[in-house]
């Protein structure tokens, strides 16, 4: 049951290598990349919310307070930066896929209780860094134009590293 979770997790992300970021197809553009990276973190944040309300497990609460404090930090110097660059992020087909995966897995998520949310919230995390790590530096940044955006993206990625890291401890903790 926790594999079915984990698949469904980092299906929320395998949309990234769709179409919209897809090396055969057309690159995204700036303000599509801004989007989807504005859409991962609020997906992030959504789930970490989502743990703090459900979870009593300190280690598991205390990585959800991160990713909340982490992406909505990060999310708040995108938003800065796409204001004073006078650019407006562009709704995607991606940044909608995202979103429609991330609510169904949040409705996932909802059903477990105690324990077996833990492990499930975790291992999605897993998975969810993994893939949007993948993204990150394989599309997402080698596309970016703006080399503001670019550096905003660069540090991101490693903060996100991070993160995966720090979930995969926990996971090795909570089995």
């Amino acid at each position: 049951m926790l594999r079915k979770f984990t698949l469904a997790g980092a299906a929320a992300f395998f949309a990234l290598s769709g179409a919209a970021l897809s090396h055969d197809g057309p690159h995204p553009s700036d303000a599509q990349i801004a989007h989807i990276a504005y859409t991962a973190g609020q997906i992030d944040v959504a789930a970490g919310r989502q743990a703090l309300a459900k979870s009593r497990n300190p280690a598991v609460r205390g990585f959800a307070e991160q990713m909340v404090r982490d992406h909505s930090a990060v999310n708040q110097q995108a938003v800065a930066l796409v204001t004073r660059l006078g650019v407006t992020p562009e709704a995607n087909p991606t940044s909608a896929t995202l979103t429609a995966q991330a609510d169904r897995q949040m409705r996932r998520l909802g059903a477990l209780r105690r324990a077996a949310f833990d492990r499930a919230y975790i291992a999605n995390e897993i998975a969810y860094h993994r893939t949007v790590n993948g993204a990150l530096s394989g599309t997402l940044i080698p596309n970016a134009h703006n080399p503001e955006l670019k550096s905003l993206l660069e540090t991101g990625l490693t903060l996100f590293r991070e993160h995966q890291a720090h979930a995969e401890r926990i996971a090795r903790r909570i089995r």
